[in-house]
């Protein structure tokens, strides 16, 4: 299906628009491939994990002390026990099964003897020699239930079972259930190859000499900081004059080498804006417009043979943030794997008036917190200006205020978007 069949061109999307063209529109998942456990950390699953063992593999003990071997005729726990023998982690008990009113010594971990099926820890037995025979006093017997302090077998994970669905970003946790379960490597879908570069001739490298009109980039950074937490491999191709040649260049040798192409500024309607122009000679524009502070001025189009997605971004840097977190993450995050990802929303009561205007959505930088009762509040950080960058630096979240609204009073309810993994 092409850009035109939607004919979104100069009109005025809505958020929710765009994110559906952007669906839409999104090219099909990277192809996979096998890596080992260790090198797994942020990748997304291509493939779902089913168990072939058992998690724990056997019944064990879930701390030290006696596994008894309760009396099958009786609800009650006798006090004392004949001790028959002890197991530790890694092994089993070499005596075969412990008889009714028995008790083997264990440690965390070890399997539990056949005929036993409870653990009394270590801290309520006392042990006494009678006899040649070492017998064991449970203090507290009152306390004890039949069956306690035992893990059994399968009771995390059952053999056959699905573990892991396939679009599961690897996070530690993750790992550490692989690694429980002996998989020594997974199919995941390749990190995703984007370019990036700034443009206009007011923009100055970091490390440079300031012109007197001109500004550092910090557009390029924020997005190489942005594109790094979400494990993508980075052609970062600088800063380029307001010269139409010059990036229609950049955007042709991008095409080729790159799955997306992310510019920042020059994609407005100003005389020195050559994004569009530029991305018309080498490509589709699907839509420049869409109903959202900061960051109206966003094109998406689509760049050469291969026809792969194209985000041009504000020249301001939170509006480029903020683009940048609402289109252009999820179309990422699905090229990786991660489909139907959405930013994680939640509802908190505004401490004071927030400033909006119906028709478009408004996203403020703000700082939410729970009190005592655990219900969430959120403020804004202050000015909200698109250039005020420090308003990032500040905030927790983003406060996202719907196009029907014409601001928030306090105590109303807002939602916001906590600031995660890439924030």
């Amino acid at each position: 299906m092409s850009l035109s069949c939607f004919d979104l061109g100069e009109r005025m999307l809505s958020v929710e628009e765009a994110l559906v063209a952007l669906r839409e529109f999104s090219p099909a998942m990277l192809e996979s491939e096998r890596l080992a456990l260790e090198v797994l950390p942020g990748r997304v699953l291509a493939e779902d994990i089913h168990s072939t063992i058992n998690v724990p593999q056997n019944t064990n003990a879930a701390m030290d002390g006696i596994a008894v071997a309760w009396p099958q005729d009786t609800g009650t726990l006798p006090e004392r026990w004949l001790r028959v023998g002890k197991v530790l982690a890694g092994h089993r008990h070499p005596e075969g099964e412990v008889a009714p009113g028995c008790a083997v010594a264990i440690t965390t971990g070890a399997p539990l003897p056949r005929g036993t099926d409870t653990v009394i820890m270590q801290e309520q037995i006392l042990e006494t020699r009678q006899n040649g025979q070492d017998w064991i006093t449970v203090e507290r017997a009152e306390m004890v239930r039949r069956g306690q302090n035992v893990r059994q077998a399968g009771e995390d994970i059952r053999r056959g079972s699905l573990a892991l669905p396939r679009g599961t970003r690897l996070k530690p946790q993750h790992l550490g259930l692989l690694a429980s379960l002996g998989v020594p490597s997974a199919r995941v879908h390749r990190r995703p190859r984007v370019a990036v570069f700034s443009t206009g001739d007011e923009v100055t490298a970091p490390g440079e000499v300031l012109g007197g009109e001109s500004i550092f980039d910090a557009n390029r950074f924020a997005l190489r900081g942005l594109l790094a937490g979400l494990g993508c491999e980075l052609f970062d191709l600088g800063i380029l004059p307001d010269e139409r040649t010059r990036i229609q260049a950049a955007l042709e040798q991008a095409a080729r080498e790159a799955d997306m192409v992310i510019t920042s500024g020059g994609v407005s309607v100003g005389q020195a804006d050559w994004i569009r122009p530029a991305l018309a000679d080498s490509g589709d524009l699907g839509f420049w417009r869409i109903a959202i502070r900061p960051g109206r001025p966003l094109a998406f189009g689509r760049l050469g043979e291969r026809q792969i997605p194209f985000f041009g971004l504000p020249g301001n840097p939170v509006a480029v943030m903020v683009t940048f977190l609402q289109f252009v993450q999820p179309m990422l995050r699905h090229l990786q794997g991660e489909a139907n990802w959405s930013p994680r929303r939640l509802t908190a009561l505004a401490e004071a008036p927030l400033a909006s205007r119906c028709g478009r959505v408004d996203f403020l930088r703000g700082v939410y917190h729970a009190d005592d009762n655990g219900q969430l509040w959120v403020r804004s950080t202050g000015r909200q200006g698109s250039g005020i960058l420090s308003s990032m630096v500040v905030a927790n979240c983003l406060i996202e205020i719907t196009a029907e609204r014409d601001g928030v009073e306090p105590g109303e309810a807002v939602i916001v978007q906590p600031f995660g993994e890439l924030t």
